[in-house]
C-alpha cells in the first residue's frame, strides 16, 4: 500500500535524525521521558517528539488505542503552568501509527515544569534544569509581566504630570530623530507616544519620569546628595535632598558634582591660560548617574539614589541589587544589556543619554583611563548597587602642577575672588544679597560658580552649617578667606 503524504512527511522529518528540537521515542512506554523532553523544548525554542521511531531513525509505529490517548491526556495535565501540546496521529501502515507531540517555545509562561521539575535541552539530550537557572527564569517571567514601572498609577491624574517637562523631553527626542511622526500637541498624546500611558491610564513610569516634584505617594523618586569634609561621613560641607522627576534629578546631581568636584589646574604656556579638568570625567559621571536612575529597584519605597563626594572618592548608591544576570564583575567586561525598567530606560535611550548594547560601563572605564584615574569599582552592599570612583587624596592639591601661578591658586578662581571682595565689607550676606552685590540674576550660577568653590576651598563658611538650605542661611569669610583677599585681585 502506498504511503500517505503525512507518512512521507514523517519519513522526511525523521531522516534528519535527533537534534536540539527533535527527538525519537520507541513507544508510549517512554511517554514520561517524552513529556520531559517536551518540557525542555517548551523552555527553549519549541520542538517535536515522535513516538514510534527507533533511536536509529527506523519508523516502526505502534498501535494507538483509546487508552493510549487517555494516557497522553493524563501526562499533559502534569505540566505547570499548563502547556499546549499538539498531538497528531499519523498512520504508517499495517494498523500502526506514530504519535507526533509538538510544543511551541519562547512564550511568556517559561519556565515550565513537568511533575514538579523543570527540564532543559543541551544538544540532543534532555536534562534536569539547575535550580539557579530555574529561579532566574522565574524571575524573568514575573518581571516581564508585572513590573513596578508598568503598573497603573491609580492615585495619579494627568494634573500630577509636569506638562512642561514632558514637552521639554519630547522636543529633545524629536530634535535627534528618535521619535518619528507628527509632533504631539496634546499632553495625553505625548505620554502615549513615550510609552508611559497605556489604554488611557498613567503608568508608574510616567510618575518617575514626568511627575511633579511633590509626589507624596512616591518617596522613592528621591535624590540625596552630600559633600563631606575629608574621607569619612563625620562632617558635612553641603547636603541636599530632592524629590522630583528623573531628568531633573539627573540635572541636579550634575550641578552638585560641578559645584563640589575639585578642579586641578595648570597654566598651559602655549595658551597662556589656566586649564581646569574635573577629577572624574563629567561624561563618565553622567553615565553612572543615568544607570542609577534607570536600573534601580523602584519597588523599594524607602529607597533613593545617593551621591556622596569625599576628598578621595565619589560614591553613587542606588536602591536594589544589580538586575538579574548582571554581577559587579560582569560590568568590567563585555556583557548583555539587562534592563530592570525598560519603559523608563526607553525614554532615556530616546534622548540619546544611553545606548542599548551594554557598553556603558565599559565606556566609563575607558574615559577614566584617559583621564588618568582608576576605573570605577562596582559592588553590592546591603541590598544596594554601589559605584565608587577613586581619586587622589586631597583632590586638587594632589594633581596641581608647579606651573600654577601663586596669584591664582586652583581654589581661588576669579569668581571666588569677586565673592571674597563682596563679603569683605558687610561681614555676612545671604544668597540674594550676594547676587545684588555682584549683579547676578541666576541663583544656580551663583551657587555653582561662586559659593560652592569658595566653601569647598575653606575660604567662605555658612552661618547655619548644619542646615545648608535654611532660609536664614548667610555666608561669611573664614580666616583663610580674609588672608586670600591680600593675594587675589579679580578684574
Amino acid at each position: 500500500m502506498p504511503r500517505s503524504s503525512a507518512a512521507k512527511s514523517i519519513a522526511a522529518l525523521v531522516s534528519g535524525g535527533e537534534s536540539k528540537t527533535f527527538e525519537f521515542k520507541r513507544s508510549t512506554g517512554e511517554l514520561r521521558e517524552a513529556m520531559q523532553t517536551l518540557c525542555a523544548f517548551a523552555n527553549a525554542g519549541g520542538g517535536k517528539v515522535v513516538i514510534g521511531v527507533k533511536p536509529d531513525g527506523k519508523i516502526v509505529g505502534q498501535q494507538v488505542s483509546e487508552q493510549t490517548q487517555h494516557d497522553i491526556a493524563g501526562q499533559r495535565d502534569r505540566f505547570e503552568p499548563p502547556l499546549e501540546v499538539d498531538v497528531e496521529m499519523v498512520a504508517v501502515g499495517s494498523g500502526l501509527s506514530v504519535v507526533v507531540l509538538s510544543v511551541a517555545g519562547a512564550t511568556d509562561s517559561v519556565p515550565f515544569t513537568f511533575d514538579g521539575r523543570a527540564y532543559e535541552r543541551v544538544g540532543n539530550t534532555t536534562r534536569k534544569m539547575s535550580q539557579e537557572r530555574y529561579e532566574a527564569l522565574l524571575f524573568e517571567r514575573a518581571h516581564s509581566r508585572r513590573r513596578w514601572e508598568n503598573q497603573v498609577a491609580d492615585e495619579i491624574t494627568i494634573k500630577d504630570i509636569d506638562r512642561d517637562e514632558v514637552f521639554r523631553i519630547l522636543q529633545s527626542i524629536e530634535s535627534i530623530g528618535r521619535l518619528t511622526g507628527p509632533s504631539a500637541q496634546k499632553l495625553t498624546t505625548a505620554l502615549d507616544r513615550l510609552g508611559v500611558r497605556k489604554d488611557g491610564k498613567l503608568l508608574r513610569a510616567a510618575v518617575v519620569v514626568f511627575g511633579k516634584t511633590f509626589m507624596p505617594d512616591y518617596p522613592q523618586c528621591e535624590l540625596r546628595m552630600a559633600r563631606f569634609r575629608g574621607v569619612t561621613k563625620t562632617e558635612f560641607m553641603d547636603q541636599r535632598q530632592i524629590r522630583g522627576p528623573a531628568f531633573k534629578l539627573l540635572e541636579e546631581a550634575q550641578l552638585f558634582c560641578q559645584r563640589h568636584f575639585p578642579l586641578p589646574a595648570k597654566i598651559v604656556p602655549e595658551q597662556l591660560r589656566r586649564v581646569e579638568t574635573p577629577l572624574v570625567p563629567p561624561d563618565a559621571m553622567r553615565e553612572i548617574l543615568v544607570n542609577a536612575l534607570i536600573h534601580r529597584d523602584y519597588s523599594i519605597a524607602g529607597g533613593a539614589i545617593s551621591l556622596a563626594i569625599f576628598d578621595d572618592r565619589v560614591e553613587v548608591w542606588s536602591a536594589g541589587r544589580y538586575p538579574n544576570g548582571i554581577t559587579p564583575e560582569s560590568l568590567k567586561r563585555e556583557h548583555l544589556s539587562v534592563q530592570r525598567n525598560p519603559i523608563i530606560a526607553d525614554v532615556f535611550h530616546r534622548t540619546g543619554l544611553i545606548e542599548r548594547w551594554g557598553r556603558g560601563t565599559n565606556r566609563v572605564a575607558e574615559m577614566c583611563e584617559a583621564a588618568g584615574i582608576a576605573p570605577p569599582e562596582f559592588r553590592e552592599i546591603t541590598g544596594a548597587a554601589v559605584v565608587t570612583f577613586r581619586v587622589p587624596v586631597a583632590g586638587a592639591a594632589a594633581r596641581v602642577t608647579p606651573q600654577v601661578t601663586p596669584q591664582v591658586t586652583p581654589q581661588v578662581t576669579p569668581q571666588v575672588g569677586f565673592l571674597l571682595k563682596a563679603l569683605a565689607g558687610p561681614g555676612e550676606l545671604s544668597s540674594a544679597e550676594i547676587r545684588g552685590e555682584l549683579g547676578l540674576k541666576d541663583r544656580m550660577h551663583l551657587q555653582h560658580a561662586y559659593i560652592a568653590p569658595a566653601l569647598a576651598s575653606g575660604l567662605v563658611e555658612m552661618t547655619v552649617p548644619d542646615r545648608p538650605n535654611s532660609r536664614l542661611q548667610k555666608y561669611r569669610l573664614t580666616p583663610a578667606g580674609r588672608a586670600a583677599l591680600t593675594k587675589v585681585a579679580p578684574k
